[in-house]
C-alpha cells in the first residue's frame, strides 16, 4: 500500500478498486477450476485415454499443488512484489490452461492441472491482502463480502459452466475459457497494482526447511486424503508410504518454527486465540462446503437420476441468496458484532443440513430447494465475517501470512470432511445393505409378498414366470441398495449439522473490527 493510500482517510480510489477487481477476478478463475472438470471428466477421459481411476488425478493434481502454493504466496509476494507475483502467476495460469484443453494425454493433462494449482492457489490470498491493505477500514465489508462471494459460488459455478461447455461445445473450452479472462486480469493488474522491485534477499534467506516441509508434507497429505478410502486407506502400501512422507514434511514444518528467522508458515499466529477460532471455525465451514458440494450431486445422481448440469443446477440454488444478501451485507459486518453473524450463519448451516435427514427414495431436485436458500444465507453469514475477523485479529504486516493460513485451513478443512465422508459413506452404506437384506430375505414374509407381487406384474409382460421371478429379485435387490443409499446420506447430513454446531462456542472468540468514518486501517488494532 502507497504512503499516500495509507493517509486517504475515507474512500479508496478508482485505482485501488481496480486493484481489488484484479484480485478478485483472478481469485475467481483459481476457484471455479477447482469444480470445472468435475462434469466434464467422463468426455475428458475418453479423449486422453485415462481410466476412471487415473482420471481422479485430472482434479487431484490441482488440489494438491493449489493447498501448498496457498501459504507460499505471502513468501513470494515479499520477494517478488505484489505485481509481479500476480502478473506472472495470471500469465502462467493462462499458458497452463492451454496447455490442459491442448492436451491428448494423460501426463500432459496431469502436469497442465499441478501447473493450474500452483498459479492459481496463489491468486486466492493476495486477492484477500490486496483487500486488507487497499481498501480504508470504512470500506473493506465491501471488499471481504466480494471475496467471500467469490470464495463460495466459483466452485458452485464450476460444474455447472464445465457441464455445458462439455456438453454444447467442447471440453477444451472448460480451459480454453481462461484465455480472454487472462488476457483481461493482465490489463487490471497492470492498471491497479504499483510497480514494485523484488527482494532476493527475502529468496535467499528464505525459511527452505519449511517450504520443503510444506511442499512435500501438504502434497502428499492432500494425495492422501483425496485417494486413501479409493485404495483402502493404510491396506494399500501407497497410502503408507505417502502418510510416511506427510508425516516427515509436517517434522520439518515444527521444525523451521523453531530454526527459523521468519517461518513460510508462520504457526505462531495460532497463539492468538481470536485468530487461531477463526482458523478452527473456518476448518469446520470448510468441510461442510466441500462435503455439502459431493453429497448432494451424488445423492441426485444415484436417487434421482439426474445428469451433471441437472445436479450443478439445484447446488447454484444456494447462491442466490449470495447475490441478493450482496447490497445488504457489507453494512451488517460494519454495525452486527460478527459473533453473531457468525453463530447465525452456523446455525443457518446447520439448520440446512437437518432439513436434509429426512431424504426419501423420491427425493428430486425442488425437495433441496428450501434447504439450499437456507445454506447459501448460513454460509454467507458465517464465511464473511470470518474473512473480515481473520484480518482484524493481526496487524497489517501480518496479513499476508495470515491470508495464506486462512485460506489454508478451509481447503484442508474440505480434503479431510470428503475423506472422513468417503468412509463414512462406504462403510455405513455396507451396514444399512446388510441390514436391510437381512431383513427382506426371500423367506421373510415381507420378501415373498414383494416378489410375489413384482413377478405377477412382470409375468403379465413377458408370459414367463421363470424370467419374471428374476426381474423380481433384480428389482428387490436394486430397492435394497437404493434404500440403504437413502439412509447412508441422511446419516451425514446429520453429521455435517453437529460437526457445525460444535463450532458455536469457538464463535465467542471473534474479534469484531471497528469501522469509524474517515479512520484509516493501522498497522496494529
Amino acid at each position: 500500500m502507497t504512503e499516500a493510500s495509507a493517509n486517504a482517510p475515507a474512500r479508496a480510489s478508482a485505482t485501488d478498486w481496480i486493484a481489488v477487481t484484479a484480485g478478485a477476478l483472478g481469485a475467481l478463475m483459481a476457484t471455479l477450476d477447482i469444480s470445472i472438470t468435475n462434469s466434464a471428466l467422463p468426455q475428458i477421459q475418453g479423449e486422453i485415454g485415462a481410466t476412471g481411476t487415473e482420471g481422479t488425478w485430472i482434479s487431484t493434481g490441482y488440489l494438491m499443488s493449489e493447498i501448498v502454493m496457498i501459504p507460499l504466496a505471502a513468501w513470494l509476494t515479499r520477494v517478488f512484489g505484489l505485481r509481479n507475483f500476480l502478473l506472472g502467476n495470471a500469465v502462467l495460469f493462462t499458458l497452463f490452461s492451454a496447455m490442459c484443453g491442448l492436451s491428448h494425454s494423460l501426463p500432459m493433462m496431469v502436469a497442465g492441472r499441478i501447473g493450474q494449482g500452483f498459479t492459481g492457489g496463489a491468486m486466492i490470498p493476495t486477492a484477500q491482502t490486496i483487500i486488507r491493505t487497499r481498501l480504508p477500514r470504512e470500506q473493506m465489508p465491501v471488499g471481504m463480502t466480494l471475496f467471500g462471494l467469490i470464495v463460495l459460488v466459483g466452485p458452485l459455478m464450476g460444474p455447472v459452466v464445465g457441464g455445458w461447455l462439455a456438453e454444447n461445445i467442447s471440453w477444451s473450452w472448460c480451459f480454453f475459457l481462461n484465455l480472454p479472462v487472462g488476457v483481461a486480469l493482465v490489463v487490471l493488474l497492470l492498471s491497479g497494482l504499483p510497480p514494485e522491485k523484488p527482494q532476493w534477499d527475502a529468496f535467499f534467506k528464505a525459511d527452505w526447511t519449511g517450504i520443503a516441509g510444506l511442499a512435500i508434507g501438504l502434497s502428499s497429505l492432500t494425495v492422501v486424503l483425496e485417494e486413501g478410502q479409493r485404495n483402502q486407506w493404510f491396506e494399500s502400501s501407497e497410502i503408507v508410504l505417502l502418510s510416511c512422507i506427510a508425516a516427515f514434511g509436517m517434522m520439518l514444518i515444527a521444525v523451521s518454527q523453531v530454526v527459523a528467522k521468519r517461518p513460510i508458515v508462520r504457526l505462531s499466529l495460532l497463539r492468538n486465540p481470536r485468530y487461531a477460532s477463526v482458523i478452527l471455525i473456518v476448518f469446520a465451514v470448510g468441510a461442510g462446503l466441500y462435503s455439502v458440494s459431493f453429497l448432494l450431486p451424488q445423492f441426485l445422481s444415484i436417487v434421482a437420476g439426474y445428469n451433471a448440469l441437472q445436479s450443478g443446477s439445484i447446488m447454484l440454488i444456494s447462491g442466490v441468496p449470495a447475490f441478493l444478501m450482496m447490497p445488504v451485507l457489507p453494512r451488517l459486518l460494519g454495525k452486527v458484532d460478527s459473533r453473531v453473524l457468525v453463530i447465525a450463519g452456523l446455525l443457518a448451516f446447520a439448520g440446512s443440513c437437518l432439513l436434509d435427514i429426512s431424504l426419501t427414495a423420491q427425493s428430486v431436485g425442488h425437495d433441496f430447494f428450501g434447504s439450499q436458500i437456507l445454506r447459501g444465507i448460513g454460509q454467507m453469514l458465517a464465511m464473511m465475517p470470518l474473512n473480515q475477523a481473520s484480518m482484524a485479529a493481526v496487524s497489517r504486516e501480518e496479513s499476508g501470512d495470515a491470508a495464506g493460513l486462512y485460506n489454508m485451513a478451509r481447503n484442508l478443512g474440505g480434503s479431510v470432511g470428503l475423506a472422513i465422508l468417503g468412509t463414512v459413506i462406504d462403510r455405513r452404506n455396507d451396514f444399512h445393505t446388510e441390514a436391510i437384506r437381512e431383513s427382506v430375505t426371500a423367506n421373510s414374509v415381507i420378501g415373498q409378498e414383494r416378489i410375489a407381487s413384482s413377478a405377477a406384474g412382470f409375468f403379465a409382460q413377458t408370459g414367463d414366470m421363470a424370467h419374471a421371478k428374476l426381474q423380481a429379485l433384480g428389482q428387490l435387490s436394486m430397492q435394497i441398495s437404493q434404500q440403504a443409499v437413502v439412509m447412508t446420506y441422511s446419516e451425514t447430513f446429520y453429521v455435517l449439522a453437529i460437526a457445525l454446531l460444535a463450532c458455536l462456542p469457538l464463535a465467542m472468540l471473534l474479534k469484531t473490527p471497528s469501522f469509524k468514518p474517515g479512520e484509516a486501517p493501522s498497522a496494529g488494532h
